[in-house]
């Protein structure tokens, strides 16, 4: 989950919302909206344990339509784009450092983590579990000393300043970028297949992985708050690095902010280890994606993560950060809904199936996510109608390409 979001949406954020107090609290609102989600996702991942997350549940739920488009959706925005995004930011981090080409850095990282996954699960696995391991070390590093940095005192505001310091639509176009950067809350719901005791594991680990998300999110935006001034902080992508020269100097920046392209790599390997398990799960049932569900002798799913990674690298080249952003936060934030409410429509229409972890809150907790994401989703479409109707135009294509496949329903094992 933490990566590309938390270290480069604030600076966009603060084009909408003039008081940080409000950017803080957009960051607190999203992460109860994501516990609603994880809580939902839970449930569905325990009664339900099978790889391949919305392709899977809305297969299960609704129809194998509405799963394979969601499933064809989730490659092409919900894993692609983050890891172009991921790669997107690590190479503008990088050329902080050195004089070098931001979408060649993207490039190149893409392509050497694709390597780590691609041969053997094993290898891809220990990867991000070290990665993974730095990147809560790094976190904890930079909260630290940014709590004890002198503040940047930032200009007094001006009357109109602060009497448009923010407002409902602000507020709710700000989480469309909360939503993208909380998007990995649901991850682990992509590899249920893989997990020993799903019905115990599963739920645990979407919980607990979105709670502690929430505090280091929480901590990691209030330091970028006291340590960047307003005028930096407004339309500037590599937060992180700005925050980290105000805190460590000019050259303890440089550092930093090498390391913070470590933490990227991490949130490229989560990807590339979830995200092809969806087509491959898929290739599982359709005959046409069959190829997919092809893994080397040591189990990756190579073609998979070869496509998956294509897809990324088209983004890279043909997509600005704040397009592709956009694109993904609204799409990702649609299919979600749709699985959240599947709660509600399996508890109504199969209340004799086993679930060994229900949601807690139910069903207060699946209105508070599909409330506010329905907001989202509104004042997306008003304020951001090109992103919205490019992800509707994929939506609807996707829609169609699973019509005509008009094939059998997953197990619902």
């Amino acid at each position: 989950m933490v990566g590309t979001g938390v270290f480069t949406t604030l600076g966009l954020q603060a084009e909408l919302i003039a008081d940080p107090r409000w950017l803080l609290a957009s960051w607190l609102i999203g992460g109860v909206i994501a516990l609603c989600g994880a809580l939902s996702y839970g449930e569905l991942g325990a009664c339900l344990p099978r790889s391949g997350g919305e392709y899977h549940f809305l297969s299960r739920i609704y129809h194998p339509v509405l799963g394979i488009a969601a499933g064809l959706i989730s490659v092409t925005v919900g894993f692609a784009a983050p890891v172009a995004l991921a790669a997107m930011a690590l190479g503008r981090y990088a050329a902080t450092i050195y004089s070098v080409s931001p979408d060649w850095i993207a490039v190149i990282t893409i392509v050497a983590i694709s390597l780590f996954h691609g041969f053997d699960v094993r290898v891809g696995q220990r990867f991000q579990v070290i990665t993974t391991i730095l990147k809560l070390v790094l976190i904890g590093i930079f909260i630290a000393f940014g709590l004890l940095a002198s503040p940047v005192v930032p200009a007094a505001p001006t009357v109109p300043e602060v009497a448009s310091a923010w407002t409902v639509s602000g507020v709710a176009l700000a989480l469309i970028f909360v939503f993208y950067a909380y998007s990995g809350w649901n991850a682990a719901a992509y590899v249920a297949g893989e997990i020993e005791h799903p019905e115990r594991v599963l739920p645990r680990a979407l919980l607990h992985g979105t709670l502690l998300v929430m505090v280091l999110y929480l901590l990691l935006n209030f330091v970028f708050l006291r340590t960047i001034a307003p005028d930096e902080l407004r339309s500037t992508v590599e937060i992180g690095a700005l925050s980290a020269a105000h805190i460590f100097g000019s050259t303890g920046g440089k550092v930093m902010s090498g390391m913070l392209c470590l933490l990227l790599v991490s949130t490229i390997s989560a990807m590339v280890l979830a995200g092809p398990r969806v087509l491959q799960t898929a290739g599982e049932d359709i005959p046409l994606l069959r190829p997919l569900a092809r893994r080397t002798a040591h189990g990756a799913p190579a073609a998979a993560i070869l496509l998956q990674q294509l897809i990324a690298l088209v983004f890279v080249a043909t997509g600005s950060f704040e397009d592709v952003l956009a694109l993904a936060g609204f799409t990702l934030t649609l299919f979600a809904s749709l699985t959240v409410l599947g709660v509600i429509v399996l508890r109504v229409r199969e209340p004799q199936l086993s679930r060994p972890w229900g949601a807690w809150g139910y069903p207060w907790t699946q209105v508070v996510f599909l409330l506010a994401s329905l907001v989202v989703l509104v004042v997306a479409l008003a304020e951001r109608p090109l992103a919205a109707a490019v992800a509707a135009g994929i939506t609807a294509l996707a829609l169609v390409i699973a019509f005509l496949q008009g094939r059998r329903a997953p197990p619902s094992a």
